[in-house]
């Protein structure tokens, strides 16, 4: 973005690059959500199983990092305390 010298192409990087990260994960959520849509209805115990514990991990995953980066890394301090690896 910083070698992007005219606004507007640098808005309109973004968003090519939104769009395109959108079509991505909209294609691989699909790709692996095929396999469980063809369980078909008798297995519709698991399948409610696999949405709900996987819904349950990615609110987990995301308290988690926000708490790590908010809370730990210091987001909103006055000063980050950030040290890269």
């Amino acid at each position: 973005m910083t070698t992007i010298p005219k606004p507007a192409w640098a808005i309109g990087y973004l968003v090519v690059f939104g769009a395109g990260t959108i079509a991505g994960m909209a294609l691989i959520t699909t790709a692996i959500a095929m396999p469980f849509a063809s369980f078909g209805e008798r297995f519709v115990t698991r399948h409610a199983f696999i949405r709900w514990a996987t819904g349950i991990a990615s609110v987990a995953l995301r308290l988690f990092l926000s708490y790590r980066i908010i809370v730990v890394d210091g987001l909103f301090a006055a000063v980050p305390t950030w040290t890269p690896n």
